[in-house]
């Protein structure tokens, strides 16, 4: 019969108590090792103490990967109580037998103020390199796999914060990530979950944090090929003749009462070229598209296009306007939530394109408020993991890459525009481009995003925000094929 070591980090909580000695009880368990940074009295005989600060340190596991005897080990990440599921051990131990993976996870129940809610997670698949990628708090390695890993590819980078994200990604390189689709236990949330925020990633004071997981995904690009060097490919050479030199495109849909501000910031823009505002207006049943007309009516500047196709999203409406008569020849970001935060936003946005005529898209920042227009923490979001040398390669790690975003507007079309989403579909485009163009970077904030109950990323439900990362992993499986045929590997 197949034993397991069980790590788990030390925290002075009744969970931690219950934790340990129900995993200890285990007859399937050979070794709980406890890491902690100072001396544990009265441990459960199964125990031993393992000095370590943390089990995201990256040592951890160079050390433990020889320490550990048994076929398997388990992590707990979290310090949630936890209640094994029948069998679940044993299960997992199993599936990972079965299918030869390197380490496997399962879905799980959480348990608040008694009520029991279905958890389930995403599949893994080759894309699924982000490091905020849910796993619950149950990881079961293969020993054996992990040892080959860190033999072949090297050890886990000696990071404060990445050891666990660089051990999957070092494992997942020759071996399967196998997600059991079954409940296999339950999480009880009696301690504050701490769940992370939409922009907890490009938090300036988590950038210490960022830096170490992106070298944990650069390592890990390399290993599997997909890594590209900052060498670009040169603009084409269009002749294309364009009605104005930018565009600010703005899809929408039901924004009666904010749509006209968006659009007011665009005609207040000054520069020194000719633009115009396309609105893509997606069927609206508010008022929203009587509005449009009026402002149509009134500016010469603003474009009002209602699409033929009524299947469209986000991404299908930025192709109205993008293929459109009315495009100029840049294709410039504003959603009808936000506003332009000064008149000269579009004049920086396209001195960019015409400082470097090598881009292929412009990426700026913006400012996080709320529909006062007063500030809201972290403020700022400039996404400096974006650099010329290795922000591509960043970008796959990451759920975005900032905004507001420009577009030369004719490789756009050539490289087949955005796909017909309305999540991602800005994400999709900007992994395409960078794989062959250079990208630029504005680090200032040239848009205010309000935050408001309607925002389309609001409240999102479980399976909601299970669709949305499945989708961006796909994305991110689409692009790392590619390149790995453009770097060479098969």
């Amino acid at each position: 019969m197949n034993k397991l070591t069980v790590i788990l980090q030390y925290r002075p909580a009744p969970e931690f108590e219950l934790n340990l000695n129900r995993l200890a009880d285990s007859p399937l368990v050979d070794k709980v090792l406890v890491l902690c940074d100072k001396k544990l009295d009265n441990l459960h005989q199964k125990c031993e103490a393992f000095k370590a600060e943390s089990i995201t340190a990256g040592r951890v596991f160079n050390i433990l990967s020889q320490k550990i005897r048994t076929n398997y080990f388990l992590l707990l990440l979290h310090p949630h109580r936890i209640e094994l599921g029948q069998n679940a051990l044993q299960r997992m131990m199993d599936v990972a037998e079965q299918t030869r993976a390197g380490m496997v996870y399962s879905d799980f129940y959480e348990i608040d103020n008694n009520e029991r809610k279905e958890h389930p997670l995403n599949d893994y698949q080759l894309g699924s390199v982000r490091d905020g990628f849910d796993f619950g708090p149950l990881l079961l390695f293969s020993t054996a796999a992990v040892k080959k890993a860190l033999k072949k590819y090297g050890k886990i980078e000696n990071s404060a914060y990445t050891g666990i994200y660089d051990l999957r990604l070092t494992v997942a390189v020759d071996n399967t990530i196998f997600h059991i689709k079954e409940f296999l236990y339950s999480r009880i949330n009696s301690v504050s979950q701490n769940r992370e925020s939409q922009f907890d990633y490009v938090d300036p004071g988590n950038r210490k944090i960022q830096k170490e997981m992106e070298a944990a995904a650069v390592k890990y690009l390399k290993n599997i090929g997909a890594y590209l060097k900052p060498k670009f490919d040169k603009i084409p050479k269009y002749e294309i003749s364009f009605p104005v030199e930018a565009s600010v495109v703005i899809p929408v849909f039901n924004r009666l009462n904010i749509v006209g501000d968006a659009v007011k910031s665009v005609l207040e823009q000054k520069t020194d070229f000719s633009f115009n505002c396309i609105v893509v207006d997606n069927y609206s049943t508010d008022g929203t598209t009587y509005l449009l007309r009026e402002l149509a009516r009134g500016h010469e500047q603003v474009k009002l296009i209602i699409p033929q196709r009524t299947d469209l999203g986000i991404g299908g409406c930025w192709n109205e306007a993008v293929f459109s008569r009315y495009c100029g020849r840049y294709a410039v970001q504003l959603d009808s939530d936000d506003l332009y935060s000064s008149p000269g936003t579009l004049q920086k946005i396209i001195n960019e394109f015409h400082s470097h005529r090598n881009y292929a898209m412009v990426i700026g920042s913006y400012k996080l408020v709320n529909m006062k227009l007063e500030t809201l923490p972290p403020s700022i979001i400039d996404h400096r993991e974006w650099t010329p040398a290795n922000g591509r390669n960043n970008a796959l790690r990451i759920n975005g890459l900032g905004a507001p975003r420009a577009f030369n507007t004719a490789v756009l079309r050539d490289e087949g525009g955005f796909p017909n989403v309305s999540y991602g579909e800005d994400y999709a485009v900007a992994l395409r481009l960078s794989r062959k163009y250079q990208i630029g970077r504005i680090y200032e904030p040239l848009y205010l995003c309000r935050r408001w109950k309607g925002n389309s990323d609001a409240a999102l439900s479980l399976d909601k925000k299970n669709l949305y990362n499945e989708y961006k992993d796909m994305i991110r499986t689409v692009e790392i094929l590619a390149r790995r045929s453009r770097s060479g590997k098969k």
